[in-house]
């Protein structure tokens, strides 16, 4: 059961900040150095100077100056804030996507109760953790989704939705409601809802790890969430690509990976470039292939999944589909011979979220080959998440992402 609360918001008040739109950035995890520079020159109190500290000495010092001055105010009424994104795809389309924060008891990965989609590294749960201790505070929300199948949730964030908002900034609007009915009936829709972490798996365990170091009950036993229906129509899933180092020297590595490729897959080569990433998924595991030396694009479909049903013996049946996983069985672990620490410390593997960046990331010889990956449809990671099986690091990219900043949740 999910246990959910109203916050006690700790928030930026707007007469002494000015614009909320230089104060709020995207979540750790996406920013690099040239952004956070960017982020931290808008204004002196930019949530990267607490967020993505120079140390976790200078964010507990800075969010104390801050709280001392009254940049940061603490409400004594506690209330949820409905949150609704509106945003354009890479397409054109138009879309909207609508969520409420609320603090959720921290609890144990298990049926009924909370589930992770991912498996995580060990060094941003380090880095998070280090930071909560600092700060006593969440920043930076989890992202989550919980079935609203009677539509109450949606009910009652509508309501909330229909009076004036507290602030909007660069598409993204937010309103608070302090009404107890309310507040109830979202208790009431999530109450027997399992909840599944679409972002923030790192956040979520370092929750869990900070809530048994401090011990006893209180705040430290709750963490800011945003939570959104499943059946919420502005949900979009974008891929996360595979970009692979260290071959250029390693021609055995370069034959493997191709002897797998031509035993194990149909192999296609393509017109263009911008075809790399395969189409919606049609029931085989698929994605797009590039390596530096020939930089010719080719789109590798499995032959038969019972290859992956043999390489991944023993995982459930929807693990064994996802093309996340089928190539880190067969190509990163199998040719590359790539293990868990390697994978989880990036030795060899990087990750990127666009596909132009991908393609130049290969064609420049900065990566010296590329895996261009589909979207993975958000009942495909229900379906695995309800397994218990978490998937391979970074199988989605949720988008778009909650902006950090808007509102805190502290912890003492």
């Amino acid at each position: 059961m999910a246990d959910l609360q109203p916050l006690r918001t700790l928030r930026y008040q707007p007469a002494a900040v000015g614009s909320l739109a230089d104060v709020i950035a995207p979540p750790y995890d996406v920013i690099d150095a040239a952004l956070r520079a960017e982020l931290a020159s808008r204004s002196p109190y930019n949530v990267v100077h607490v967020d993505l500290p120079q140390s976790y000495d200078e964010a507990a010092a800075t969010m104390a100056d801050w709280r001392s001055r009254g940049v940061l105010v603490q409400e004594d009424e506690p209330a949820v804030w409905v949150l609704r994104q509106d945003y354009t795809e890479p397409g054109g389309t138009s879309r909207s996507r609508t969520g409420f924060f609320a603090r959720v008891r921290v609890d144990e990965y298990g049926p009924g109760r909370i589930r992770p989609h991912e498996r995580t590294h060990p060094g941003p749960k380090e880095d998070r953790l280090r930071l909560t201790r600092a700060t006593r505070t969440n920043l930076s929300p989890i992202f989550s989704l919980f079935p609203d199948a009677d539509g109450v949730a949606e009910r009652a964030i509508g309501q909330i939705a229909a009076g004036d908002p507290f602030a909007a900034v660069d598409g993204d609007t937010l309103w608070r409601s302090s009404d107890e009915d309310l507040i109830a009936e979202l208790q009431m829709a999530l109450a027997d809802a399992e909840l599944l972490i679409a972002d923030g798996h790192h956040r979520y365990e370092t929750a869990r790890v900070y809530a048994d170091e401090v011990g006893g009950e209180g705040e430290h036993r709750y963490v800011l969430m945003l939570l959104c229906a499943l059946s919420d129509p502005g949900l979009l899933v974008f891929p996360t690509h595979r970009l692979l180092t260290g071959l250029k020297d390693d021609r055995d590595k370069q034959i493997a990976i191709r002897d797998v490729l031509r035993a194990d897959f149909e192999i296609e080569e393509l017109a263009d470039t911008s075809q790399l990433e395969p189409p919606a998924n049609d029931g085989r595991v698929a994605f797009g292939y590039m390596d530096s030396f020939f930089k010719r694009p080719f789109r590798v479909t499995l032959k038969d999944q019972s290859v992956a049903d043999r390489e991944l013996a023993g995982m459930p049946a929807p693990y064994r589909r996802l093309d996340t996983a089928v190539l880190e069985a067969l190509v990163l672990r199998g040719a590359l011979g790539m293990s868990e620490d390697d994978i989880s410390h990036l030795r060899g593997l990087h990750y990127s979220n666009g596909l132009d960046d991908a393609i130049e990331a290969v064609e420049s010889g900065r990566a010296d080959a590329g895996f261009y990956m589909r979207p993975t449809p958000v009942e495909q990671v229900r379906e695995v998440a309800a397994t218990g099986e978490s998937m391979p690091p970074k199988s989605t990219y949720f988008y778009p992402k909650v902006p950090t900043g808007l509102v805190f949740n502290p912890l003492a």
